[in-house]
């Protein structure tokens, strides 16, 4: 037995997983899902109508540093518990022995939630751009019907790969590395050169548009942190997949915060690029593709440059789609091995072939379409896809954080950790995220009706309160937390079994 499985063994778990992934391949599933090329694009139009190129471009700076230390805080708990379970178990390991559990079960669904809706705002955010090149190239009208039925057709290809097995999964996403970073050259480099004028500095850091009905500027300021908040997301993939990693105690670590801070620097060099880039503000807001930045490459390259830009683009939206279906599953396996969702046997089931959650992996893209489908019928529903995803990912990143500063001095460090800031770190991280579950529930656009209206509180609503009254009716006298496999022997057993096949 390596370092890894021994360490997997004290946590209470067997080997089940096929540890394959190398300290990069880890980093890389956390770069292509968090996805300049897929956050930042995809709701670059809300931000052009919700405080405009001034919130967008300070606010991307500004949300940077709060979620670098949310990142600081998760990867030092990871280093102590690198397991699938990520949050969920490192909350039951942090919090109070009496109420372990309820942490535990109530950490697990917020992230629950909150991967589902990730994994349905990347793909949705790719089948509106793929739908708007289909509409540009052969006429395929960019209508909600459309866009629901791309989005069924990538979810299933996305499904289908993730069923293939984690090596195939490891090389895309190496792959995506390279595609995100390459293709943000490129499309900054066509957006610097080609154009034959550009806005001005004082537009691109000082323009504020308010498009919302909202009178109260702030207000519209802290609705556009939006952009950036989603955007800066899915990094715990890196810790859901640390049992697939070797040296995980300090691979996943390294690869919540590299991922973050790599996504920084890229990203605001994109948006930089995409905006001083804008030659017709309102024609790019009202475009007849739906997708704001292909309007931009059209006007700024040309038609077939524009296209070609488009697809950059769409490739890398799909490669973050692809890397979020795998940890949702991981996260829903997981979770399922301990018996907190319905109908854990069959979600925690291994395909013993390929050494992959299968059925959990359906069962990821099937609700990321259902969280999806509102959009039918409500035209601001992909921002509200993308709340619940935020408030739904950082409220689970930063309890196991907040816990581990009540911890103090007890807290048993890993190999990977902040030394004497992280009680600082995590102190400030935790006032952050109460902010923006406040702030990202509250409606986005004046008057409020039926096609405006911010569902995130009804999901949240259904979801948590349905988990909440399961919790008091019946688990709180049945759930305990993650759930130890078995004794040394026993754990051993299930590997061998494994092994045999």
């Amino acid at each position: 037995m390596d370092s890894d499985s021994t360490r997997l063994h004290q946590l209470g778990y067997a080997q089940e997983l096929r540890r394959t992934m190398s300290g990069f391949s880890n980093f890389a599933v956390s770069f292509t899902i968090i996805s300049i090329l897929s956050g930042c694009l995809t709701l670059y139009g809300f931000g052009l109508d919700t405080g405009g190129p001034a919130a967008m471009i300070w606010g991307w700076p500004l949300i940077g540093v709060f979620v670098v230390l949310v990142g600081l805080g998760m990867a030092e708990v990871c280093s102590s518990y690198p397991t699938a379970g990520g949050l969920y178990y490192w909350a039951a390991k942090l919090a109070p022995r009496r109420s372990a559990a309820a942490w535990s079960w109530f950490t697990g669904w917020f992230n629950l939630i909150g991967q589902v809706a990730v994994t349905a705002g990347i793909d949705f955010g790719a089948a509106l751009f793929l739908n708007a090149f289909l509409d540009l190239q052969f006429g395929f009208a960019a209508t909600p019907g459309h866009t629901i039925l791309l989005l069924a057709i990538i979810l299933a290809v996305h499904g289908l790969l993730n069923t293939f097995g984690v090596r195939l999964v490891a090389v895309l996403n190496n792959v995506s590395v390279w595609w995100h970073l390459a293709g943000v050259l490129v499309i900054v480099g066509v957006l610097v050169f080609v154009p034959e004028k550009h806005q001005s500095a004082s537009f691109v850091f000082g323009h504020f548009v308010n498009n919302t009905g909202w009178g109260f500027a702030p207000y519209v300021f802290a609705l556009g942190l939006l952009v950036a908040q989603y955007t800066l997301t899915g990094y715990d993939a890196s810790a859901h997949m640390t049992e697939e990693t070797k040296n995980a105690a300090t691979a996943g670590p390294r690869g919540i915060v590299n991922s973050i801070l790599v996504s920084l620097v890229a990203g605001w060099i994109l948006l930089l690029g995409l905006t001083f880039a804008i030659q017709d503000y309102d024609g790019a807001v009202n475009s007849p593709t739906g997708v704001p930045p292909a309007q931009i490459f059209l006007d700024a390259a040309g038609a077939t440059t524009g296209k070609f830009l488009l697809l950059i683009a769409i490739g890398a939206q799909l490669f973050c789609g692809m890397a979020s279906v795998t940890a949702n599953s991981r996260m829903i396996y997981a979770f399922a091995r301990d018996g907190a969702i319905p109908g854990s046997g069959v979600w925690h089931r291994i395909n013993k072939r390929t050494r992959t959650p299968t059925n959990s992996v359906w069962l990821a893209a099937a609700g990321a379409l259902v969280l999806a489908l509102p959009y039918l019928w409500s035209a601001t529903a992909y921002a509200a896809v993308t709340s619940i995803a935020t408030v739904g990912l950082y409220v689970a990143y930063v309890i196991p954080v907040f816990l581990r500063v009540r911890k103090g001095a007890e807290f048993e460090r890993g190999p990977w950790h902040l030394g004497r800031w992280g009680r600082p770190v995590g102190v400030v991280a935790t006032a952050w995220v109460a902010v923006i579950f406040v702030l990202f529930m509250l409606p986005q656009a004046y008057p409020v009706t039926v096609g405006t209206f911010n569902y995130t509180p009804i999901a949240f609503l259904v979801v948590l309160g349905g988990a909440a009254v399961w919790w008091f009716a019946s688990a709180r006298k049945w759930f305990t937390g993650p759930k130890v496999q078995g004794t040394p022997a026993e754990l051993a057993a299930v590997e061998e079994d494994l092994r045999a096949v």
